[in-house]
């Protein structure tokens, strides 16, 4: 999966932290969300400017930097 078309790191946006494109919403929190058992569906409800791709490309990212 090319996390590019999700996945964005830009200084002036949360200081640089990965963020989903377009939005404030930090690959570290949609991660935290995942690990305190909510699902891909809660997320989706929570925050319904993003599409379940950028989850999956959010966990895919994650994946990459360990």
């Amino acid at each position: 999966m090319d996390t590019r078309q999700y996945i964005e790191i830009n200084p002036k946006v949360m200081m640089g932290k990965p963020v989903i494109r377009g939005t404030r919403i930090t690959i570290q929190l949609i991660l935290e969300k995942l690990s305190e058992k909510e699902t891909i569906q809660d997320i989706l409800i929570a925050y319904p400017q993003i599409a379940q791709e950028a989850i999956y490309a959010a966990i895919a990212y994650a994946a990459s930097k360990v």
